[in-house]
């Protein structure tokens, strides 16, 4: 059987990386305040995807979830002319598991993976030096005691066309899971009103 070998990382990500604790902050907002840098180095602001549901993952390129990219992708091309984003964050902070420059993470998704959704620059997701937007998910505890919080590469969250926290799904949950699925779906089927004052 091949199970234990994700038994194996479920038991690692429950115990072996914390939350944030203290670090955390942000309760209040929404996903739109906080914006990234694009892998190219320009402003990627969450704000730019008002209206739309974004699902944000941390990726990786020496993961043994690596080859979630392609059903990523997948997801990306069956939803996004619905209203889908697929964001994906590289991080460094399991098992130095994304060594490599912007550059090459680049080069990497869009060559073997064909990667064509917007991909962030390296960023830290956990712990003190974690980007702000991770640190409010993370307070929002939409994934319980054990997953509101990255406990491993491709940790998934998304995000409702409102900016709302609308599921975080653990990285053992795959990207064509029922679960992440119907999760799209709902957030999709929700309407959107613009509010008056859409920078505030």
């Amino acid at each position: 059987m091949k199970i234990w070998p994700y038994a194996f990382i479920t038991i690692v990500m429950i115990f072996s990386w914390p939350h944030s604790g203290p670090a955390l902050s942000g309760e209040g907002g929404t996903a739109h305040d906080f914006s990234f840098e694009s892998i190219d180095g320009s402003p990627l602001p969450l704000g730019d995807f008002r209206g739309k549901a974004v699902l944000v993952v941390n990726t990786a390129s020496r993961c043994g979830f690596t080859k979630q990219y392609a059903a990523l992708q997948k997801l990306y091309d069956t939803y996004k002319d619905r209203g889908l984003v697929v964001l994906g964050v590289p991080a460094n902070n399991f098992a130095n598991q994304e060594p490599g420059t912007e550059a090459e993470i680049k080069k990497f998704c869009e060559g073997v993976y064909r990667i064509t959704f917007p991909l962030a620059e390296k960023t830290d997701v956990i712990g003190k030096t974690a980007h702000p937007f991770y640190k409010w998910a993370a307070a929002q505890k939409k994934g319980g005691i054990f997953f509101s919080t990255p406990r491993w590469n491709f940790h998934k969250y998304l995000i409702a066309r409102d900016g709302s926290l609308a599921g975080s799904f653990a990285s053992t949950v795959p990207p064509e899971s029922v679960e992440v699925v119907e999760a799209i779906e709902a957030a999709l089927a929700k309407s959107y009103v613009p509010s008056s004052s859409p920078d505030k």
